[in-house]
């Protein structure tokens, strides 16, 4: 009997695998608009700051690379484990860290338990829900996601607010990933509560379940399915690096942009957690956005959207109601995000060879990976050399350049276009 043969329950996956991954991104949401404040106090400058915020996504680009090959070693419920331990031991560097490159080294841990982690749990759904389910039930995951970077940042604010210290934010993502772990390590073993699962062979050779020997593919020769794909990853691959790069660059520039005009920490908090409660809410729109219009329509507004907000804050820096310029590019990010929830995921779908996608998902995933990597590190050059309204112009233009590849090249590799824009 396979998971195909039994009858599916959507409170089955609940525990084994939503409620560790929530109580996770809750605590990664409660670091991620901190992390810049803490790197400040400890005495970094603005771009100091911003690069060791960016070494979070550093961290999950190196942590990509083993991390196939790890999960179809251990299994998806040890490595989801070990993530979250890793995970504590960054944390606690991150406590501890007594300047701010003690610091990144602790984000950089975080990063590479993060990815760790995100491959674990789609590995856990592949092999567990059975496929009439499965774009469903990684939809949900994917919304569970956001849903934790929406809470995370209030209870950031509740806890500052007692605390009066930035740095107890990292408290809260140690008590999430405690509280994972244990979670993991009570339930029962997944097959016994699901059944037998399906046996496929990884690209070792050895058997695997179905989601290990995915996260294995993927990563397994993932330079050279990069060489041999080179024509699509070049045009249509450089769209979805800009992607990453804007969307991550989101995430660092507003802590960022507050620190620099001078909000206070639970405001930054708060701020940023109602950006991401409309970022929340709009991952099924986008989703309907895609399958009924196309995929285009995602996409390209979403791009427009992340590079104006990005240029509003450019131009607004210094005038007299900056706050209010923040909230409002902060609220109207979050907006354009939100349309494009799951747009990565569903290109690369479409894009991968039906007989055997994993490869080609890999070097997808590395592809959008490298530009979130690169777009913090470009802001913390920019914000280093000039300023940091520079290095939000320079990310809002390309965010329009971003849209115009996207515009030019997903008619050209996807079928999911209106026939008037092929």
């Amino acid at each position: 009997m396979t998971t195909a043969d039994l009858p599916f329950r959507w409170r089955s996956i609940a525990l084994p695998a939503l409620a560790p991954t929530l109580l996770f991104s809750i605590g990664e949401g409660a670091i991620i608009p901190m992390i810049p404040v803490v790197a400040g106090d400890l005495g970094a400058t603005l771009a100091i700051a911003g690069l060791v915020a960016a070494l979070l996504m550093v961290g999950e680009l190196v942590g990509d690379i083993p991390s196939g090959w790890l999960v179809a070693r251990v299994g998806e419920r040890p490595a989801m484990i070990g993530a979250a331990l890793l995970s504590i031991i960054g944390l606690v560097v991150c406590v501890l860290a007594p300047n701010p490159w003690a610091l990144g080294f602790g984000i950089f841990l975080v990063g590479l338990a993060t990815a760790v982690f995100a491959l674990a749990r789609h590995a856990f759904m592949t092999s567990f829900v059975p496929i009439a389910y499965r774009a469903r039930a990684l939809s949900t995951l994917g919304g569970t996601f956001r849903a934790g970077f929406f809470i995370g940042p209030f209870i950031t604010a509740a806890v500052i607010h007692l605390t009066g210290t930035a740095a107890s934010a990292f408290w809260i993502h140690i008590v999430c990933c405690i509280g994972a772990a244990v979670m993991l390590m009570l339930l029962r073993d997944p097959s016994k509560s699901f059944g037998a699962v399906t046996k496929v062979r990884g690209a070792t050779g050895a058997e695997l379940r179905e989601g290990e020997a995915l996260v294995e593919q993927e990563s397994h020769g993932l330079f050279r399915t990069i060489y041999n794909c080179r024509a699509v990853l070049v045009k249509l691959g450089a769209g979805a690096a800009l992607i990453g790069a804007l969307r991550a660059s989101r995430a660092i520039i507003l802590p960022l942009w507050a620190v620099s005009i001078g909000i206070s920490e639970t405001n930054t908090a708060l701020i940023i957690g109602i950006a991401s409660g409309i970022d929340f809410a709009l991952f099924y729109v986008s989703g309907q956005i895609m399958d009924r219009f196309g995929r285009l329509w995602s996409a390209v507004p979403s791009m427009i959207g992340l590079g104006l907000g990005h240029l509003a804050l450019a131009f607004t820096h210094d005038l007299p109601d900056t706050v209010v310029w923040f909230i409002s590019a902060a609220m109207f990010m979050s907006l354009a995000n939100g349309i494009g929830s799951g747009i990565l995921m569903t290109l690369g779908a479409d894009l991968a060879d039906k007989r055997n996608p994993a490869p080609f998902l890999g070097a997808w995933r590395f592809t959008g990976d490298l530009g979130s990597a690169g777009g913090p590190l470009v802001v913390a050059g920019l914000t280093g050399l000039a300023s940091i309204a520079v290095a939000a112009g320079v990310m809002g233009v390309l965010g329009l350049v971003g849209a115009a590849i996207l515009l030019r090249y997903v008619p050209r590799y996807s079928p999911h276009v209106p026939r008037s824009l092929r």
